[in-house]
């Protein structure tokens, strides 16, 4: 697909509940090569939120389902990812290596406070002592600081929570349903607290619209204010389907921009020399805004030996 099949952008409404279709899954431990970690977790797949830019709409062609219109509609409920989990890492092969959690989906998406399979899967790999990094852009986080302090002592954590902008408005315009960015930013203050290694994702970075220095700088001292202990970021990509939706969005919100899009994004990718521009402004951030390291936590104690008399 390219900009050239025209769609409609309809964002979804907060009051919109969309279609949740249970299905069983045979396996649930995905195999990544080329990031920083080696396998990654999806409870769900297609997501609430409706973000126009988000790269994983082009999972629902996987399904046969239309990953422009539907993503946000049609939401499928892996219900029982949690015990497929179990049997996978308890394989004599499993190292116990990093596995990402969200990488194609919020993992704590609506859906989540009835299906608690987020939660499940988490437990599934506290049992299995694994190292977990997790990424989301909802408060619904917070439930699971027990799980996550128990991870943070024995194998490890990391909780990454995305916020591209300030700008209750912009955010509204293009992460439809997701809690605004102070509330997201409250979320990173309490988990910093608790002691979990706790970052905000400035993703993704959006030309022309999120990538001033200015507004850069505003997430990343606003992310300071909150205890973060890191803040990463990237630069938005167009693929198969995320294309046609982000265009939809630009044609419905801000059709001004559009020829500067074509320009930028003949492929998938912004040009390097973007990418660079992009990095160097975030770099100075880094220089101008500090940020505290996590705290290290106690390990659990052990449990007392009962002595008889």
């Amino acid at each position: 697909m390219t900009c050239e099949h025209v769609y409609a952008y309809h964002a979804p409404s907060r009051n919109m509940t969309p279609q949740l279709v249970e299905i069983r899954v045979k396996s649930v431990l995905n195999r990544v090569r080329g990031m920083g970690f080696g396998w990654s977790v999806n409870p769900y797949r297609g997501c609430a939120h409706g973000c126009p830019f988000c790269y994983a709409r082009r999972t629902h062609w996987f399904l046969d389902q239309d990953g422009v219109t539907e993503w946000s509609s049609k939401v499928f409920v892996k219900v029982n990812a949690p015990q497929v989990l179990r049997a996978e890492l308890g394989r004599p092969s499993w190292k116990r290596e990093l596995v990402a959690v969200g990488t194609a989906t919020d993992p704590y998406q609506p859906a989540e406070a009835r299906y608690r399979i987020t939660r499940g899967v988490l437990e599934a790999l506290l049992e299995f002592r694994t190292p977990v990094s997790l990424v989301t852009r909802s408060p619904l986080v917070l439930r699971d600081v027990d799980l996550l302090l128990e991870l943070a002592r024995t194998a490890g954590v990391t909780v990454c929570v995305s916020v591209a902008t300030l700008d209750p408005h912009l955010a509204r315009q293009i992460e439809p349903t997701v809690a605004l960015p102070h509330h997201r930013l409250r979320a990173v203050a309490e988990l910093s607290r608790a002691g979990i290694r706790t970052g905000v994702m400035l993703a993704p970075v959006l030309p022309g619209l999120t990538d001033e220095p200015e507004g850069l700088e505003a997430v990343f001292r606003a992310a300071s204010d909150a205890g973060a202990h890191f803040v990463s970021h990237n630069v938005l990509h167009l693929g198969e389907v995320t294309r046609d939706a982000f265009f939809g969005f630009l044609r419905a919100h801000r059709p001004e921009l559009l020829s500067t899009y074509e320009a930028l994004y003949p492929k998938r990718y912004a040009p390097a020399s973007y990418r660079r521009q992009v990095a160097a402004r975030v770099a100075e951030c880094k220089r101008k805004v500090r940020l505290r390291p996590p705290r290290p936590l106690e390990p659990p104690r052990a449990p007392e030996q009962l002595v008889l008399l």
